[in-house]
């Protein structure tokens, strides 16, 4: 596992979580459920036959759902109890990233099946950001050529398809033989990890973006601009609203970041068994 794809991840992770900000004076105030209470001083990962378990002082971390919260990963349990540690006087649910993945891993509260995931990831392919240019603004037609179209490219050799992008409102046409190259490719993944691939391209907007990051291909923060191009060119013209556009800007870091964690660390236990048999 690429150290330096970890050491970027937990540094945006904890950016994104730490991240405060100034919100404009309103007229109207909103009342907000207040979040629940640290109730634990320290936080612990312990080894059993089923897995690694987390404990909040002496209690075992469960689920929303109320199951025992086990991984196969015993780093992916680390980074869990460290998001739990982090916490401060109240426990930011929201911005603990990795742990919701986990816990919608475990409960599947939507009762997904492997290949009900890549039927979802195969659907986003027709939308995705990247698919989609522009040819009536010069300016911004050249932009998107020059930042996207090498990460098709790359994702078109990568996994030996032909996608093409539009240049108009039309989705892009995408063949049977390369919707099944790469049902191919998620379809060697298990089921937690595809939660993972899942997030990382709702986050994006885009399955090109998602696999090239994960495949560190691109960074994190490269990732998140190429996602936000069209956005940030708009903003020269309209200008910047500081404190709405860099907290949505941290706030994608730290969800990418947490989904390539996440798919990286499930993968390592794989990866371990692999090399203890050699």
């Amino acid at each position: 596992m690429n150290k330096q794809l970890i050491t970027n991840s937990i540094r945006i992770l904890r950016i994104g979580s730490g991240i405060k900000y100034q919100a404009p004076v309103l007229t109207t105030v909103r009342q907000y459920a207040t979040p629940p209470k640290r109730f634990y001083k320290s936080t612990n990962v312990i080894s059993t036959d089923a897995g690694y378990e987390v404990t909040l002082d002496h209690r075992k971390l469960k689920t929303p759902n109320g199951t025992l919260f086990t991984v196969k990963s015993e780093p992916l349990a680390i980074a869990v109890a460290t998001e739990f540690d982090a916490q401060k006087e109240h426990i930011e649910r929201s911005r603990m990233h990795i742990s919701a993945l986990c816990f919608t891993a475990i409960d599947n509260p939507n009762k997904l099946t492997k290949p009900d995931m890549v039927n979802y990831l195969l659907n986003f392919i027709p939308t995705d950001t990247v698919l989609f240019q522009y040819d009536n603004e010069q300016d911004l037609q050249e932009l998107q050529h020059n930042e996207w179209d090498p990460v098709i490219d790359w994702f078109n050799q990568r996994f030996e398809t032909n996608l093409q992008k539009t240049m108009n409102i039309t989705p892009p046409q995408v063949s049977s033989e390369d919707k099944m190259k790469i049902a191919k490719h998620f379809h060697s993944y298990n089921l937690e990890t595809l939660h993972g691939y899942i997030f990382a391209v709702d986050t994006l907007k885009s399955i090109v973006l998602a696999c090239a990051v994960i495949e560190q291909k691109i960074t994190v923060e490269k990732a998140v601009a190429l996602s936000r191009l069209e956005e940030e060119y708009q903003l020269k013209f309209w200008g910047r609203v500081e404190w709405a556009h860099d907290f949505s800007q941290q706030e994608l870091q730290a969800r990418l970041a947490a989904s390539v964690l996440f798919v990286h660390l499930n993968c390592s236990e794989n990866l371990i068994k692999q090399k203890s048999i050699l």
